[in-house]
């Protein structure tokens, strides 16, 4: 035999699982508070756009309402992600976290562009 070789097979990776880290009392409440309220602005304001809004539709109001059904959706994943009893391990959290950042940007997106293309300042 070579030397440093020996006939015993190769120890197999054994990966220890990590330990579950809960959040601290209130975090979910929070989340779940700031997720439902600003889902419940987006579809009011979707409402609102899309139905009581006088003026005609132009691509970029189009898009804008796209891009906030977009954000409405991103919401319901993050809403639906909060109330899982999984999510009250921080690794989860964290990641339920960056779907209601994504909303809030998309939303913001939208709610640019619809201000804009309803004053009639940007026209596709």
């Amino acid at each position: 035999m070579a030397e440093g070789t020996t006939s015993e097979s190769p120890k197999e990776l054994r990966v220890e699982p990590r330990s579950r880290m809960p959040l601290p009392p209130g975090y979910r409440q929070g989340i779940i508070t700031a997720i439902t309220v600003l889902l419940g602005f987006s579809l009011l304001f979707v409402r609102y756009w899309n139905f009581e809004l006088a003026g005609a539709w132009s691509a970029s109001s189009v898009t804008a309402d796209i891009l906030m059904a977009l954000a409405i959706v991103f919401q319901v994943i993050a809403l639906w992600r909060s109330l899982q009893v999984k999510d009250d391990d921080e690794v989860e959290y964290r990641i339920t976290l960056r779907w209601f950042l994504a909303s809030a940007i998309v939303l913001m997106i939208g709610l640019t562009l619809s201000g804009l293309s309803f004053s009639h300042v940007i026209k596709f």
